[in-house]
């Protein structure tokens, strides 16, 4: 029988998609430093992602770094990780967070765009996580969270179609699954899936009026902050949640069962 291994004393969480001063991404690193913990951020615009950590060590005394990186070009991720192994405390946490929306109907998508989002979403968090688990294995010591949606609970009905709902659905079986063959290496595998969410993701800053109808079918009768998702993925990946695994954790003010 398995015993869980105790966290070191300095460790990393490894963020995709972070690098938008507007997104869950950003708040979850300001989170995560505000709990102790060191990061790095993975970003498509490496210039981003270095702002953004540099920023909150500056704010918070932690060790950051920013890496630049396609998420979805085997190439860019493994020397990106690599990079970050070899300047960072060990990755202990993994958070998918690096995704694309796309607001396109099913009979106007393009195979084009059909895979560009399926690049991102779902073979960005693959090839990810692949390569900084080879550290986590090695150690018996991992949080893995990745990023899906409400939009792939509910069949979409929200500003994204059937590309991003079928990605975002695929992030929940790839958790699922993942934690499955992960348990024995006392690796911990959880997706958490937003509803409405006041992020850039759906076409820009939410006006009030659309911040108001996008609300309207929740039971708390507002729109969910980014920090608010934060609070969440940084509690899947505290050292008391090693017994939390393939779990889907809904933040969506009540829209989910309304």
């Amino acid at each position: 029988m398995a015993d869980p291994t105790p966290f070191p004393a300095e460790y990393t969480a490894l963020l995709t998609g972070a690098g938008s001063r507007r997104g869950i991404g950003r708040a979850t690193a300001d989170r995560l430093a505000r709990d102790g913990w060191a990061f790095a951020i993975m970003d498509i615009n490496a210039d981003n992602a270095r702002a953004v950590a540099q920023e909150i060590a500056e704010a918070h005394g932690v060790k950051t770094i920013g890496v630049g990186a396609d998420v979805s070009d085997q190439a860019a991720v493994d020397a990106a990780v690599g990079e970050i192994e070899a300047s960072m405390p060990p990755i202990v946490g993994i958070v998918n967070l690096a995704g694309i929306s796309s607001p396109t109907e099913f009979m106007d998508e393009t195979v084009e765009g059909w895979d560009r989002v399926f690049a991102i979403n779902m073979r960005g968090a693959f090839l990810v996580t692949q390569r900084a688990l080879r550290g986590m294995i090695e150690r018996k010591l991992g949080r893995v969270v990745s990023i899906s949606s409400i939009s792939a609970q509910r069949g979409g009905g929200t500003y994204s179609k059937v590309a991003y709902s079928a990605s975002k659905a695929g992030i929940i079986g790839f958790t699922r699954a993942l934690a499955r063959e992960m348990g024995v290496h006392n690796i911990s595998v959880n997706a958490v899936a937003p509803g409405p969410i006041d992020t850039d993701i759906m076409g820009g800053a939410l006006s009030d009026d659309r911040k108001a109808e996008m609300s309207a079918d929740t039971m708390l009768g507002w729109v969910g902050q980014p920090e608010e998702v934060a609070a969440l993925i940084a509690s899947l990946l505290s050292e008391d949640a090693g017994y939390i695994t393939a779990a889907t954790y809904d933040i969506n003010g009540g829209l989910q069962v309304s």
